[in-house]
């Protein structure tokens, strides 16, 4: 007997992305037209707001807006909050900036609804290789690789990528703890440690298709420090 598809909650955080916002959105919906749409509109003081009740009105879409900006962490745990409460089996994570190709995520979502992983996490690594970062971006990306690749004793390639997706466990856990700034690859060592099952899947992405990244080079270096710090603190911990 065919078991029955998961519900599917694409959680797209935004920052003052009206630029893009409503391209993803509609990519989503074009590609995903049975999953659900929220958006954690994290402060923004440009029009993403307002795009994003637009496409409301026709249905499948959710806005949840902080009154403030409160970073990638905090934006991501409300949606994942929202998604525990409404019961969703499976919560995907989408930048609002356009890189994550709304046709890859069936590629997520496949590994964790068939019970292969609890968290699917796309590469932009592994054989479909377009995506070059710059010079300090990939020597960041290759510290991160290899101290997670380590903890979770197996050659893991992307682990700064926030295309991913995760069942209902991996979901009622990180609703309740998540890390703060630039959390991915801190994400990742948390849910491991946790025993939670974590795998990479090919994907492909694209670049920014409009505004400007919030890692400039002098913040990469703080990011890449204050990451490693927390991710050294967190092994140093029991496994709460």
């Amino acid at each position: 007997m065919e078991q029955p598809k998961s519900r599917v909650l694409v959680i797209i955080p935004a920052y003052n992305e009206e630029q893009t916002i409503g391209g993803v959105i509609a990519d989503v919906k074009k590609e995903m037209p049975s999953a659900h749409i929220l958006v954690v509109n994290d402060g923004s003081t440009d029009a993403t707001a307002r795009i994003v009740r637009e496409f409301a009105g026709g249905g499948g879409v959710g806005l949840i807006s902080h009154a403030y900006n409160l970073g990638i962490g905090a934006t991501m745990q409300t949606g994942f909050r929202y998604a525990l409460k409404k019961g969703y089996g499976i919560a995907v994570q989408v930048d609002a900036d356009g890189q994550h190709p709304a046709g890859e995520i069936k590629k997520l979502v496949k590994p964790v609804e068939e019970k292969r992983a609890d968290v699917a996490v796309g590469s932009r690594f592994l054989g479909l290789g377009e995506y070059r970062p710059s010079f300090s971006r990939g020597i960041a990306i290759g510290i991160f690789s290899s101290v997670v690749s380590l903890v979770l004793r197996k050659r893991f390639t992307d682990p700064t990528s926030g295309f991913r997706a995760a069942g209902g466990g991996a979901v009622r856990f990180l609703s309740g703890r998540y890390p703060d700034d630039y959390p991915e690859a801190e994400a990742l060592v948390l849910l491991s440690r946790k025993g939670f099952a974590i795998m990479e899947v090919p994907v492909r992405m694209a670049g920014r298709k409009g505004g400007r990244s919030s890692i400039t080079a002098g913040k990469g270096i703080y990011y890449m420090i204050k990451v490693l710090l927390a991710i050294f603190v967190d092994l140093l911990k029991k496994a709460d």
